[in-house]
């Protein structure tokens, strides 16, 4: 709302020709006149003063945690404690979430009196953003003075990147989907135990097996195996030299009837945006498939997330995810390098990347030669305004059997990254082959 000062100062303006008229003709019409403004800019002075000294602001949600595409709802609560009423009241939501939702001009607020209305915020970008701070504004009926009241921001929201649902993806050819028994001793709990053993100071008290200790007389501790299956990694490309990206349209969103005229949120064109959106829904996938999932990236400060599985990891990847920024400076061959003897033998390895320089070939040469045979989730460059073409790394790719997903701008990941087509593009030997001649 914006404050006109034409009253101001034409009240002022009254105000100083009433004395000069006063002083100059000594006439009581020009001093009466000069009382009258006098007297009206002191009342609109106190009744600005007081018309805020009640006023409080809150602002509640059910929800920290949302994801893009989501309409988050946010409840606000404006009560007026003591007396008199309040005429008006602007409300301003400053925080720092984009299209936020919630400011309000308020009318009529009397004595005691509360007043309750809900926001509506559709997110289309990721990341945590304060839900906050809240200008009120409020002053006398005609506008001359105005008083300002900031609530402080309490709580923060953090936006996930938006997942799509993948009902089949093919498993990395370094994952074991046999579950073939390594029988290998570890030293971390896991949901494989081969046995028990004698109690060694420094074993942990969880691992005691008390139906063993119980009858043996002494304590007894449980060995475990490592897991059977492999761990997939994602391999995020953060590098910012190779990134592509076009300025997007903002969706329009109306508070009213938003349940009829709901927009479908779609990805910005933005190469980094759909390898997040792609990286998370891939480890989501394989966390529910109950899969141990690390995630790498390299992006301002190198990241790692451990591989593990359950809930817990999709929350604390989903997490990460949201705060990665195409800053990087380390190309994923760096990365690989990095990484990639740190790995177990047979893990599953997915290459996100939107890279056509050769240097991506000379990561998956030396991922297959750690026996860490990739997968690549290739984001063509081109379609979202980049000069290079991805044409000649993909030949590259399929000429070392290596499985490729293309996702391009506009393609829907649910169906990129469930289509098995796409993986496994090999070279089929000619009929004459198989004649053999006894």
């Amino acid at each position: 709302m914006r404050h006109s000062h034409a009253a101001r100062w034409f009240l002022a303006g009254l105000l100083l020709f009433s004395l000069g008229g006063w002083v100059v003709t000594g006439l009581m019409l020009y001093a009466r006149l000069a009382y009258l403004s006098l007297l009206l800019f002191v009342t609109a002075g106190i009744f600005a003063l007081i018309s805020m000294r009640g006023m409080y602001l809150s602002r509640q949600t059910r929800i920290l945690r949302a994801s893009m595409g989501d309409v988050f709802e946010e409840h606000f609560e404006v009560w007026n404690s003591t007396w008199p009423a309040c005429l008006w009241l602007e409300i301003i939501n400053n925080s720092n979430l984009p299209m936020a939702g919630g400011s309000r001009i308020l009318t009529g607020i009397g004595s005691h009196q509360r007043r309750f209305y809900t926001a509506r915020t559709l997110l289309y970008k990721r990341g945590a953003f304060l839900l906050g701070p809240t200008s009120l504004a409020s002053g006398d009926p005609f506008g001359l003075f105005t008083i300002r009241k900031e609530v402080q921001a309490k709580d923060t929201l953090m936006v996930l990147p938006m997942i799509f649902p993948i009902d089949d993806f093919p498993p990395p050819p370094g994952l074991l989907p046999g579950g073939k028994a390594i029988r290998l001793k570890t030293s971390d709990v896991t949901p494989h135990a081969a046995g028990v053993r004698e109690y060694v100071p420094g074993d942990a008290m969880k691992r005691i097996h008390w139906p063993s200790t119980a009858h043996r007389g002494r304590f007894m501790v449980k060995e475990f195996e490592q897991d059977p299956q492999a761990d997939t990694w994602l391999f995020l490309d953060a590098n910012r030299e190779i990134q592509a990206s076009m300025p997007d349209h903002v969706l329009a969103f109306s508070e009213d009837g938003w349940w009829l005229r709901r927009p479908n949120v779609s990805l910005p064109r933005d190469s980094f945006e759909y390898a997040i959106s792609a990286a998370a829904s891939l480890a989501r996938y394989f966390l529910l498939d109950r899969r141990a999932v690390g995630l790498a990236c390299a992006a301002g400060m190198t990241t790692i997330v451990p591989a593990e599985r359950g809930e817990r990891q999709v929350t604390k990847i989903m997490e990460t995810l949201a705060f990665l920024q195409p800053d990087g400076k380390m190309p994923l061959l760096g990365l690989v390098t990095m990484r990639a003897k740190l790995l177990p033998i047979g893990s599953g390895v997915i290459l996100i990347t939107p890279s056509t320089r050769p240097e991506l070939l000379l990561a998956v040469e030396d991922l297959l030669r750690r026996k860490l045979r990739p997968i690549v989730v290739l984001i063509k460059p081109e379609t979202f305004g980049g000069k290079e073409e991805s044409g000649q790394i993909l030949s590259g790719l399929l000429e070392r059997n290596v499985p490729v997903c293309p996702v391009g701008f506009g393609d829907d990941l649910s169906v990129k990254l469930t289509l098995p087509v796409v993986y496994f593009q090999r070279q089929r030997l000619p009929k004459s082959y198989f004649n053999i001649r006894v």
